[in-house]
């Protein structure tokens, strides 16, 4: 068994400690980030950093990248407070990889990489058409980190999703919709039918449902 020190992580070379690094977590939500600039623009990412952060009010919320080079959905959102979160179906994994190149700002990804941009009910930021959940919110707060990045946190105002995909119980069938997960940087993955357990409660073991 390998056991790497911090110090260890730190001399590693890059390339290969990034990988590591971003291994760690196991898999992640595979999600296209969709904004639109103060000229009408838009603009479309990857990101790997989706997480709930509360149901009541719902949040979630997104980790941004340090901003010491143009970021073009931070800057989007600082003007607009506004974006959409899409989950990728994992046979657009390719096209929503493409949308992580350094594409000049007057080039819009949904266009370079083959989305289509929908804007739904007067929201100010598009969304993917093809996407098969796609969720609109607002920018809440902004929490730096102390390596550079920031916790975007969301309120979620829309959701749409297939009927189908919504169970009696509020949970979703995501391997029935297809959407993809990510490994690392650059491994989507496609996401089989879960093992589902009911309320965890102490001293019952957990039973399926």
């Amino acid at each position: 068994m390998h056991h790497f020190t911090a110090a260890d992580i730190r001399a590693f070379e890059r390339i290969f400690r990034l990988n590591l690094v971003n291994a760690l977590p196991g898999f992640k939500p595979a999600n296209l980030i969709g904004t639109a600039a103060p000229d009408g623009r838009s603009n479309l990412a990857i990101f790997s950093s989706a997480l709930h952060l509360g149901s009541d009010p719902p949040l979630l919320g997104i980790v941004t990248r340090p901003t010491t080079v143009p970021r073009h959905t931070y800057s989007n959102l600082q003007a607009s407070g506004c974006y959409t979160l899409n989950h990728v179906p994992h046979e657009l994994a390719a096209q929503a990889h493409y949308t992580s190149a350094n594409f000049p700002a007057e080039v819009s990804e949904f266009e370079a990489c083959g989305f289509t941009a929908s804007y739904r009910d007067g929201f100010p930021a598009p969304y993917v058409a093809e996407s098969p959940i796609s969720i609109g919110l607002r920018l809440r707060e902004q929490l730096p980190i102390s390596n550079g990045t920031v916790l975007l946190v969301g309120a979620v105002e829309h959701v749409y999703l297939p009927e189908t995909s919504l169970r009696a119980d509020g949970t979703l069938d995501l391997a029935a919709l297809g959407t993809a997960c990510i490994s690392g940087l650059d491994g989507y993955h496609q996401v089989l039918p879960p093992q589902r357990f009911g309320y965890a409660r102490p001293g019952e073991k957990p039973k399926p449902v």
